[in-house]
């Protein structure tokens, strides 16, 4: 293993990226990149997981076009973000503070927090989960395992994250013990898609094809699907709804998890941890683009090629053949099968009075209804594994799956308690105080222990709603503040774009701007009277943003 370069050394190969061949500057920015690796072990959660996975369920190959989009979009703003700060050599919480508006920066502050506090517990849930079902079986049904796999992955969190605090040497071991756990990641997933793909199951130009953006699938299903919503006759319509609204919230939600509001907040933390300067500005652009879109793209595709591959169009892992439901399927499909029968405003479902009753209209649907409810079911990772099983085997499936989910999981809890840390000093504006940063990346991964009784039931109800919808509203506002202040000469004096650049900027950060806008949106209109409120705020903040700008532009 190469040693990590030294300032003078990185000052040196910099000097020597400027005057060299695409290959040479290709292996030097490789070897000083850093920062843009956290931002894909960020990424690369239980929120990515998900998203894939339901995006293969709904809609197989057809959506792999989105996951790429939407970290384009937040690359854009990262990069915006990354010049702004390197320009400014200062924290951007500072920079908006002074020529925007402090509300901003104190809700940029305050949404990060909710954010890491809330999502740190379902990565709790799924490395504990995957723990005992893939990697240690043994431990599966122990009311102990959970709290014990917890504690050591608070211990394991928090020895890492120290680490990071140390600085120099510290902060690049940090940086490759994240590469490592993204590259295990993606070579996990990427083994999975290659067997797959070896095994002839699928059919390569429908994958190539899924790569072309297509916006009728906010509003309309798969043509598969549409077939077999066809198929039930008269309940055609309640189906396409369903299908549609779905599909829709599944895409708005793996395009959420592409970029959050708290990596919005770590990438000039780290960046200026790391020291770089203005120097870097070009170097911080290839590493996003090393360390978050090439894990990212490649880890999800092939998460979504799985997924699609085993579930997409199918319902065999659902109805068994003798037409009962699986039993480990059996509350994904209810859930499935009750929503249509709620929509449909079926008397029978409606005077169902008890379980058994409900099991009973359940089981008189005609049979493409039952088909359908089941194409619709979710499914999990651990479902995912278990299908995979003939082709790995069932040790290969647990390992070579079981491996990088938990990889994912462990990578962006540990980045949890970073952002935290970053966020709570800026809170206390103790940027470098080392009992704060200690403290505030204490508190994400003691609560990460409470995910066996925090995330289940009404209470995952409960903070979910709250903390996507500070989520939701505080993205388009990011990207809004930074393309005003991409174009304020007091904030960046002489380092503003200029000429052809700043058309190029302004092109970019006003397309993912008007994306970011209208997916919040659409996102905060089908949450109800929560929605409502975030939807007020995104107007206030977008309001405090214009009038701070323009009065300190003027001043």
């Amino acid at each position: 293993m190469s040693e990590a370069p030294t300032q003078n050394t990185e000052d040196a190969l910099l000097e020597e990226a400027q005057n060299c061949g695409t290959m040479r500057r290709f292996a030097i920015f490789s070897k000083l990149s850093g920062p843009g690796w956290l931002q894909g072990a960020v990424t690369l959660g239980g929120g990515s997981l998900a998203g894939g996975l339901f995006l293969g369920v709904l809609a197989g190959p057809h959506l792999l076009w989105l996951q790429p989009l939407a970290v384009i979009c937040g690359i854009i703003l990262l990069g915006a973000i990354g010049y702004v700060t390197l320009s400014t050599e200062r924290q951007p919480v500072d920079t908006i503070s002074q020529h925007v508006s402090p509300v901003l920066a104190i809700a940029w502050i305050l949404g990060t927090i909710v954010a890491n506090l809330v999502f740190v517990v379902p990565q709790y849930s799924l490395a504990t989960a995957t723990m005992m079902q893939n990697l240690i079986p043994s431990l599966n049904g122990s009311a102990a395992a959970p709290w014990v796999i917890g504690a050591i992955l608070a211990v394991i969190g928090f020895a890492v994250v120290r680490q990071y605090e140390s600085g120099g040497n510290g902060v690049r071991a940090f940086e490759l013990v994240l590469k490592i756990l993204v590259g295990v990641v993606v070579v996990s997933f990427l083994a999975v898609a290659v067997m797959i793909i070896g095994s002839g199951q699928l059919n390569i130009g429908s994958v190539l094809v899924g790569f072309v953006p297509s916006f009728s699938q906010f509003t309309e299903p798969t043509a598969p699907l549409a077939a077999a919503a066809a198929a039930t006759g008269a309940n055609e319509d309640v189906w396409r709804g369903i299908i549609a609204d779905q599909q829709r919230d599944r895409m708005l939600a793996a395009a959420g998890a592409a970029v959050g509001i708290n990596m919005t907040f770590l990438l000039p933390f780290t960046l200026l941890r790391r020291g770089w300067t203005r120097r870097h500005r070009s170097l911080a652009i290839f590493d996003l683009s090393l360390g978050l879109f090439v894990p990212f793209v490649v880890a999800t595709t092939c998460l979504v090629i799985a997924a699609g591959n085993q579930f997409y169009n199918r319902t065999d892992d659902v109805i068994a053949e003798d037409g009962t439901i699986i039993a480990n399927m059996a509350g994904s499909y209810n859930a499935s099968a009750d929503k249509f029968l709620g929509i449909q405003g079926s008397s029978s479902f409606k005077a169902a009075d008890s379980p058994e009753a409900k099991a009973t209209v359940r089981a008189a649907l005609p049979e493409s209804d039952r088909r359908l409810a089941a194409m619709l079911a979710s499914r999990d990772a651990g479902q995912l594994a278990r299908t995979l099983q003939p082709l790995l085997g069932k040790t290969g499936a647990n390992l070579i799956f079981g491996v990088g989910v938990f990889a994912m999981a462990v990578s962006t809890i540990i980045m949890m308690g970073l952002m935290n840390a970053a966020a709570v000093g800026a809170l206390l504006r103790r940027f470098n105080d080392r009992k704060v940063f200690l403290i505030g990346a204490s508190m994400p991964l003691i609560l990460g222990i409470f995910a066996p009784i925090i995330w289940t039931g009404a209470s995952r109800a409960a903070l979910a709603i709250p903390a996507s919808v500070t989520a939701v509203t505080l993205g388009p506002i990011a990207y809004f503040t930074f393309l005003l202040l991409m174009n304020s000469k007091v904030a960046l004096g002489e380092h503003q774009p200029k000429g052809g650049s700043r058309w190029l900027w302004n092109g970019l950060m006003a397309f993912a701007t008007t994306l970011a806008m209208l997916a919040s949106i659409w996102a905060l209109n089908s949450k109800g009277f929560p929605g409502q409120i975030g939807l007020v705020g995104l107007v206030v903040l977008a309001v405090f943003g214009i009038a701070g700008f323009v009065k300190r532009r003027n001043a």
